[in-house]
């Protein structure tokens, strides 16, 4: 028995590559396997076509994502895969934000979903309300997104 365990020998085992997964915070509906595309209506700014798609690596922009999304759909964070190169959302990583704290990315490329974050803390409804209040006064001030279609 001995011999025979000595003989059978596992392959050596190499590293296995892994793509890196991020957070997509929405309210649509969707399934592994779909695609996240650029075209869209934005949620921010005008509410014009959306020339990028947007992930980050961190949950809580993530909710931020799902919450402040249009529509009346559930709120929902997906993991998903970037199909093409990615790049700091600059409406978040400006002067004020150095660094890109919040992890936030966008790409004209699509992106996969590979899963859902089905249990999660959302932020308080005050929270939420504050967001958006700050958000319209960006807007009353004029100052807008960089990621929509001109």
């Amino acid at each position: 028995m001995k011999d025979l365990m000595h003989q059978q020998q596992l392959p050596a085992a190499g590293p296995t590559p892994f793509a890196s997964t991020f957070f997509h915070g929405t309210k649509a509906d969707l399934k592994p396997g779909d695609l996240i595309e650029p075209g869209n209506t934005s949620n921010f700014g005008e509410r014009k076509n959306a020339r990028f798609v947007f992930l980050t690596a961190t949950l809580d922009a993530a909710i931020w994502g799902a919450e402040l999304a249009i529509g009346d759909g559930r709120e929902r964070i997906y993991l998903v895969e970037p199909t093409g190169p990615i790049e700091d959302d600059p409406d978040l990583t400006d002067k004020k934000f150095q660094g890109n704290p919040t992890k936030s990315y966008r790409s004209k490329q699509a992106f996969r979903v590979v899963g859902e974050v089905t249990l999660w803390q959302g932020h308080s409804d005050a929270q939420v309300t504050a967001m958006k209040d700050m958000l319209a006064q960006l807007h009353n001030q004029g100052i807008q997104s960089q990621n929509e279609s001109e």
